[in-house]
């Protein structure tokens, strides 16, 4: 027990008070977290992308075995959601918004310093590959689920065009393939503004928090929260397994797959009317709920 204490103190109690700063400044000064979020959505959160791609250090193999890992966990969470949406029988907005807050995971302002604090340096490089490729992915399917509520698939398909952080993706990729060097005073941005995303992000989920209006569909909440919780460590454990991961990789793979719902969730829902109020309960009860799944996860993997 004293050593699950620990756990948490050490590794979620951090990430909880830099949210609570976020949740307190709100309630104190009636912030509106749409703008925050806005800046965080269109700077700040793609150039960590940029960063991240540019600095990693990991194998070709180790980055697509990673990728293609992420990659299954949306799929079979995704898989699994749809399933037991339409075995409930719910309604199209709602189901669409259940997808969306099951299938992608608080990898970034959640899962990063989350991991970094856990399992070090080596560890945090694979989540990093894990945020990048559900980053691209929230950015492509997470937009096309959102919009698909009350647009067709064709208008959807080229909203996806809007999002900045498709094109931050494409200049790392440049950037890597012909090995071009930023200037210095062009790194240094990049850098100072990367390091403020994570901070500013979790900032951003307790001022989202603060917020939340309670939704009443009990049902919704609940098959998000079981899935995102409970499933997804064993989702997360069985591809690990299947992908042969071991050490760090591991480590970062299964608590990637435990996280609550991404607060980035409630950024979509909002800007394309997908019952916002829906996934804001379902981001606020994950989160509230995440320690206690989240510590004994951390316990078990911490001998991996």
């Amino acid at each position: 027990m004293t050593e699950l204490i620990q756990i948490f103190a050490n590794n979620l109690l951090p990430i909880l008070l830099i949210s609570g700063t976020g949740f307190f400044l709100a309630k104190a000064f009636h912030i509106e977290p749409r703008t925050f979020g806005r800046i965080i959505f269109y700077i700040l959160y793609p150039v960590m992308v940029l960063d991240l791609l540019i600095r990693n250090k990991l194998s070709f193999s180790a980055i697509l075995g990673t990728s293609g890992f992420a990659l299954c966990v949306l799929l079979v969470t995704g898989g699994l959601t749809l399933l037991i949406g339409l075995m409930f029988k719910l309604e199209r907005p709602v189901l669409l918004a259940v997808l969306l807050a099951s299938i992608f995971a608080n990898s970034g302002n959640y899962g990063l310093p989350l991991i970094s604090f856990a399992f070090g340096q080596d560890a945090l490089a694979y989540a990093s590959i894990y945020y990048i490729t559900t980053a691209l992915l929230f950015n492509t399917v997470g937009v096309l689920i959102a919009s698909m509520g009350h647009m067709n698939i064709k208008n959807a398909l080229l909203g996806i065009l809007k999002v900045p952080t498709i094109y931050s993706i494409l200049v790392a990729l440049v950037i890597m393939q012909t090995s071009w060097v930023m200037p210095t005073p062009l790194q240094r941005t990049v850098t100072l503004l990367a390091g403020g995303a994570i901070p500013c992000m979790l900032i951003l989920l307790g001022m989202e928090l603060q917020r939340a209006q309670w939704n009443k569909n009990i049902l919704a909440i609940s098959i998000s929260t079981v899935i995102r919780l409970i499933i997804g460590p064993f989702i997360g454990w069985g591809l690990s397994l299947l992908f042969g991961f071991k050490g760090p990789a591991l480590q970062a793979g299964v608590t990637d797959a435990a996280l609550p719902t991404a607060v980035m969730t409630t950024i979509l829902a909002t800007e394309y009317n997908l019952e916002p109020s829906l996934v804001t309960s379902i981001v606020f009860t994950s989160t509230l709920l995440s320690p206690l799944t989240l510590t004994p996860v951390l316990f078990f993997l911490m001998g991996k």
